[in-house]
C-alpha cells in the first residue's frame, strides 16, 4: 500500500505474487495494442526452447567426465553426474542476478521484469562446467548492472546481457574461459585418467590443424567438450523450431547467420593457400556451423528481440554479418576462437545503424516514387 511501512518492498512482493500469471489489469485511456503474448509468456517460451540444450548439456558433462577416466556407465549415471555439477552454476546465476535486480528495483522503485529468467539460464549454458562459482556470481552482477539496469532495465539494453557476462569472464579470466581443459576431472575412486587424454575443444584443435577435428556427426550431435549448452547443434535446432513456431525468434536472423557463415567459409576455401593444406582457411564451410557455440549463438543470442535489428531487411543484413564475422575471427584471430560471441556483440552495437539505413533508404525510395507520380 502506498505510504505503508513496507512500501519500498512492493516491487519484490509484486514480482513474487505475479511470478506465474499476468495480473487481471486492463488499459483505460487512449489507443492500445492488445495481444495474447506478453513478456512473461515470451520468457517462459524461451526457457522451454532452452530445455533441450540444458538436458543434453547435463548428460554430456557426465559423459565427458566418465570418458576421461575410461569408464562405461549408463546414460542416467552420466546425466545425474552432470545434473549435480551444473545445478549449482544455475542456482548461483539466478540467486545473484535476481538478487541484484531485486535490490535495484526496490531502490529505484520500479517493477521487476521477467527478463532475467532467460538471462539467468543463458549464462550457465555459455560457460564451461569447470568455471568457479564465484566467477558465475561476478558475471551475473556485471551483466545485470552494466548490461541492463544501467540502461533502464529489460527492453532498454543495447547488448545481449548474457553474452556480456561471458565476454566479461573471457577477458577478465582468460585462463578459465579459453584453456584446454573443459571437462570435470573430479577423481574417481580406483580409476585414473586414460593415457593420452586431451581436453582441447574443437576450436582449439581447429586452430592447430583443422584435419584433426572430430567427425561432423560428433560435432552435430554434441559428443564433445565445450560450454555446457553449446555443444549439440541438434539440441539448438530443436530450440530454433520452438522459437520460430511460436513467433518468438526471428527465422530471418537464424537463417541469415548460418548463410553468412557458409558464404564466408566457402569464399575462404576458394582463396586458401594451396601450399598449406592444413591452414584453417581450408576448413569445409559447413564445419563452422558445427564448431563451438555458433548454433547456440545464432538461435538464442542473435535473435534477442531487444538488441537485434528490427526491420525485415535489417534482420537479413544483421544475421549475414554475424555469420561472416564469426568465420573471419576464427580463421584469422586465434586469440578469440569463439568468434560468434564477439560477432554478435559487435552487431548489437550496429543494429540501430542498420535499421536506420534501411528505413532511410525506404523513405528515399517512396519519395522518388511519389515525385514521379
Amino acid at each position: 500500500m502506498k505510504g505503508g511501512r513496507f512500501e519500498k518492498l512492493h516491487p519484490a512482493f509484486d514480482a513474487l505474487e505475479t511470478f506465474l500469471f499476468v495480473p487481471a489489469e486492463t488499459t483505460k485511456n487512449g489507443v492500445h495494442v492488445r495481444d495474447a503474448i506478453d513478456l512473461k509468456r515470451t520468457m517462459v517460451t524461451v526457457i522451454i526452447a532452452l530445455v533441450p540444450t540444458l538436458l543434453f548439456g547435463m548428460w554430456n558433462v557426465g559423459h565427458q567426465h566418465y570418458r576421461a577416466f575410461g569408464m562405461e556407465v549408463s546414460m542416467m549415471d552420466s546425466f545425474m553426474f552432470g545434473l549435480w555439477k551444473v545445478l549449482p552454476i544455475i542456482i548461483v546465476s539466478y540467486a545473484v542476478g535476481l538478487g541484484v535486480e531485486f535490490v535495484f528495483a526496490i531502490t529505484k522503485g520500479h517493477p521487476i521484469s521477467e527478463g532475467y529468467l532467460v538471462t539467468g539460464l543463458l549464462i550457465p549454458l555459455t560457460l564451461p562446467v569447470t568455471i568457479p562459482l564465484w566467477m558465475v556470481g561476478l558475471a551475473a552482477i556485471f551483466c545485470t548492472l552494466l548490461g541492463k539496469e544501467i540502461f533502464g532495465g529489460t527492453g532498454m539494453n543495447f547488448m545481449n546481457p548474457a553474452l556480456l557476462a561471458r565476454a566479461f569472464l573471457f577477458f577478465a579470466f582468460p585462463a578459465f574461459m579459453s584453456g584446454d581443459i573443459w571437462t570435470d576431472l573430479s577423481p574417481e575412486a580406483g580409476h585414473a585418467l586414460i593415457d593420452g587424454y586431451s581436453g582441447a575443444t574443437n576450436l582449439v584443435t581447429f586452430d592447430a590443424n583443422y584435419t584433426h577435428l572430430p567427425s561432423a556427426a560428433n560435432m552435430f550431435w554434441g559428443f564433445e567438450q565445450g560450454s555446457i549448452g553449446e555443444t549439440s547443434v541438434a539440441a539448438c535446432l530443436i530450440g530454433a523450431f520452438i522459437l520460430i513456431a511460436t513467433g518468438i525468434g526471428s527465422w530471418q536472423i537464424i537463417v541469415s547467420c548460418f548463410a553468412g557463415a557458409w558464404l564466408m567459409g566457402a569464399f575462404l576455401n576458394l582463396v586458401a593457400p594451396a601450399d598449406v593444406p592444413t591452414h584453417a582457411m581450408h576448413t569445409p564451410a559447413y564445419y563452422h556451423w558445427l564448431m563451438g557455440g555458433f548454433a547456440f549463438g545464432a538461435v538464442y543470442m542473435a535473435t534477442d528481440p531487444v538488441s537485434a535489428a528490427q526491420t525485415e531487411t535489417g534482420k537479413w543484413i544483421y544475421g549475414l554479418l554475424i555469420g561472416a564475422f564469426t568465420v573471419v575471427l576464427r580463421v584469422f584471430n586465434p586469440a578469440y576462437p569463439e568468434g560468434v560471441m564477439l560477432s554478435i556483440l559487435l552487431m548489437n552495437v550496429f543494429a540501430p545503424l542498420i535499421d536506420h539505413i534501411v528505413v532511410e533508404r525506404h523513405i528515399s525510395r517512396r519519395m522518388r516514387v511519389s515525385a514521379k507520380g
